[in-house]
């Protein structure tokens, strides 16, 4: 077994066919089924089914690229940092759900620091792809966040994944509105209320992952939701189909993308507990210290 074989499986299980996996890989398709079949002999499972409409994972298959996209992401991780034209550059990364005052202490940490040559990173992303991409060292620091109706769920999580977790603050549960919305103006309002107007939630790519989201309420059932993965596109959703998204309630004036909303105090109560996360027993580098310096500068939780 070696990383190619691991790219290849990885490559046709997100292709259609063998023939577009091999097409990405600039591998000829006898080439790319003799290495993968190969891999299946030397241990001693079946990854693909193969049938005549094409190929898909096999339960076997799906636990194996788990596996197989962790050792990747860690190869490709030592590939960048040690042999790429820029081994000699500074690198920090930060991975944080969608928080306006994580990239700002991440644009600070940049400007107090001022380093020379570097390649920082920072990923606005799932939840789990937060704690994957701590727990795998892809990210030194993520930002996130947990309810009352998800809080065992994650904490779990914490636990299994070798996390710690420092929380910063607590919220209270808003949702978001156009500014023209007809409900614009009232300053608190239920969720039965809203029950008639489609909830715009970020997707999180997974229906069993409900417990992951970012969002409050995550055991309510409305009766219309849209998911979207982008937050442009869920503020032009909600300024024209009327409807809304819960939050924090932390809308920022210097946020272009969040201007024209207006937060309303929702009478149900689950507040958000938000939060940083370090792998445990980790030593953090000069950027990921003073990373942390900035965000303990939001810190209302002792």
């Amino acid at each position: 077994m070696n990383i190619s074989q691991l790219k290849y499986v990885l490559a046709i299980a997100e292709s259609a066919s063998m023939r577009e996996a091999a097409t990405k890989l600039y591998v000829s398709q006898p080439a790319l089924s003799a290495s993968v079949h190969d891999l299946e002999e030397e241990l001693g499972i079946l990854i693909f089914e193969r049938t005549t409409k094409g190929i898909s994972l096999t339960d076997a298959g799906r636990e194996f690229v788990t596996y197989a996209q962790k050792a990747v992401g860690q190869y490709e991780i030592l590939e960048d940092r040690y042999l790429s034209q820029d081994s000699e550059k500074e690198r920090f990364s930060v991975s944080t759900q969608h928080y306006n005052f994580a990239i700002k202490a991440f644009t600070d940490v940049i400007k107090k620091m001022d380093p020379e040559r570097y390649i920082f990173s920072i990923h606005e992303t799932k939840t789990k792809d937060v704690l994957d991409d701590v727990r795998t060292m892809k990210s030194e620091v993520g930002i996130i966040s947990f309810s009352g109706s998800n809080e065992a769920v994650i904490r779990k999580l914490f636990r299994d994944y070798g996390l710690s977790f420092t929380p910063l603050m607590r919220r209270e549960t808003y949702i978001y509105v156009w500014e023209e919305h007809e409900l614009a103006g009232r300053k608190e309002i239920s969720i039965e209320e809203m029950r008639s107007y489609p909830c715009v939630t970020f997707d999180q790519s997974n229906e069993g992952n409900f417990y992951l989201t970012e969002e409050a309420m995550a055991d309510y059932s409305f009766d219309k939701m849209i998911k979207s993965d982008d937050r442009a596109t869920s503020m032009e959703i909600i300024a024209e189909l009327g409807g809304y998204s819960i939050g924090s309630g932390m809308l920022s004036g210097e946020d272009v993308i969040l201007q024209g909303l207006v937060a309303i105090k929702l009478l149900e109560e689950d507040p958000l507990t938000i939060g940083y996360i370090v792998r445990k027993g980790s030593s953090l580098s000069s950027y990921g210290n003073a990373y942390v310096e900035e965000l303990l500068k939001y810190r209302e939780i002792r």
